[in-house]
């Protein structure tokens, strides 16, 4: 340990940059958890189609989050050369592209209904997943805004102002939720309709928090923030070169993912509700990771800037090593108590439904720990390679491995008519393969050649 915090990109230095994004990212998780775990008390159709219009937005703004999010790694970049001002320029251009894609997400809202149908959603999710789909379009602005902010801070190492930010959204959102989901302190009683504008409060409080920092005397003097905020063409060719396939990336393989989603909830109440409950405790422990890899993005990409090719596969191992520690408490959990796990979302009537599920449920949990080390190791390398902009790579990759495994999951559960917890463990090995795909492609080094920035 002494000797690695020595060392540029060693595990000091990574954890002082991937701790508070671990931590940010926590609280987003328990933001999404609780809002599950509230509209379970409810019922399962009310938890399902939280999950099922949760997912949809994902797929729906994923192409503008994430090439958004690549700023973290230009930021990055333009830190390790020196030129911070640029640094600031970037964020002005990625809320450009936010207010333009905007308008495009809002055009959805009136055919989310039709698509929902189309799917197979049941008769008793479905109007409760429109209303809440619909209401989150409505901020969906707020989303992005808090990415491009979100993405400045974690390019420049200062993590702890999208962890506090991250910290106030999850107590702002969790608090309003309880009050509006079930009409406490004198709110009104509005179910799913409180969980999604409670999700929305939550967001600007976040966007508030991260824009105080931002305009904070030392970042607006150090990043010369007020002369950022002007179209610069230079710039967003780069944030569009780079940010492109990493947002096409995530809208692809976020499409495939929601396809096993659905495939699950087309089985019927008792399938959807144990994968709804597995989907979660997924969600839960492997959002933590991606605060690793974005961490490992800002360190490669800064180092990358330098010229500094050792420090940045440095800080590539370190992410691997940090979350390795944090996946073998994942692995115990999964393994040992997944009976508790999965009660947690036992509805306050119990109902015929959640008892079937919960078998199902309890197997795919426990099937889940195929995985969860791999998932250490496949964060690191792509925060890895996306920091040294080998992300038109990985967008094929990554798109192909998804993609490969819904249909495997078509095959198994349509076609083969096998049981779900066959499914799941399909799932497992594919992503088994997408990990020892990306060990291949690290280890050829090509990465270390490439020049984003002059």
């Amino acid at each position: 340990m002494n000797e690695q915090s020595r060392v540029k990109g060693g595990i000091k230095e990574m954890l002082m940059i991937a701790l508070p994004m671990l931590i940010s990212m926590g609280c987003d998780a328990v933001m999404v958890f609780t809002d599950r775990l509230f509209l379970s008390r409810l019922s399962s159709d009310h938890m399902n189609a939280s999950m099922g219009g949760g997912i949809f937005l994902g797929t729906l703004t994923i192409f503008f989050t994430g090439l958004i999010a690549y700023s973290t790694a230009l930021v990055a970049q333009y830190v390790g050369a020196g030129n911070r001002g640029k640094s600031s320029l970037i964020t002005t251009q990625t809320m450009i592209f936010a207010a333009l894609g905007y308008p495009i997400l809002l055009i959805v809202s009136p055919f989310v209904g039709s698509i929902f149908e189309k799917m197979g959603v049941s008769a008793t999710q479905l109007p409760l997943q429109i209303e809440y789909l619909r209401i989150l379009l409505m901020g969906s602005l707020f989303m992005l805004i808090r990415t491009s902010l979100s993405s400045f801070f974690s390019g420049i190492g200062a993590t702890k102002y999208v962890m506090i930010a991250a910290f106030a959204s999850m107590l702002v959102n969790v608090g309003v939720n309880y009050c509006l989901i079930f009409g406490k302190l004198g709110f009104p009683q509005l179910g799913i309709r409180g969980a999604a504008i409670g999700t929305i409060i939550g967001t600007i409080a976040g966007v508030i928090v991260l824009a105080v920092a931002y305009f904070k005397k030392s970042i607006r003097e150090e990043f010369e923030v007020m002369k950022s905020f002007v179209y610069s063409k230079e710039m967003m060719h780069k944030l569009l070169y780079y940010g492109f396939p990493q947002g096409l990336e995530g809208f692809l393989s976020l499409i495939a993912f929601s396809s096993l989603t659905f495939i699950f909830h087309s089985e019927g109440d008792v399938v959807a509700t144990a994968a709804t409950i597995i989907f979660n405790w997924d969600y839960v422990s492997f959002m933590p990771l991606i605060g690793i890899q974005i961490a490992v993005t800002s360190l490669v990409g800064k180092y990358m800037g330098a010229n500094d090719v050792k420090s940045a596969t440095n800080a590539a191992l370190s992410g691997i090593k940090t979350g390795f520690f944090y996946s073998v408490i994942i692995f115990i959990l999964f393994m040992s108590i997944p009976h508790l796990l999965v009660n947690l979302f036992r509805p306050s009537t119990l109902s015929s439904v959640f008892i079937d599920a919960t078998p199902i449920a309890i197997n795919m949990l426990k099937i889940s720990t195929i995985y969860v080390l791999a998932d250490a190791i496949l964060v690191s390398l792509v925060g890895a390679l996306r920091g040294a902009g080998d992300t038109y790579w990985t967008m094929l990759t990554s798109v192909t491995v998804h993609w490969s495994t819904a249909i495997a999951l078509f095959v198994v559960i349509k076609v083969l008519k096998l049981s779900p917890e066959i499914g799941w463990a399909t799932v497992a090995t594919f992503f088994l393969l997408f990990c020892t795909i990306f060990i291949v492609r690290f280890r050829q080094g090509k990465w270390k050649t490439l020049k984003v920035i002059d």
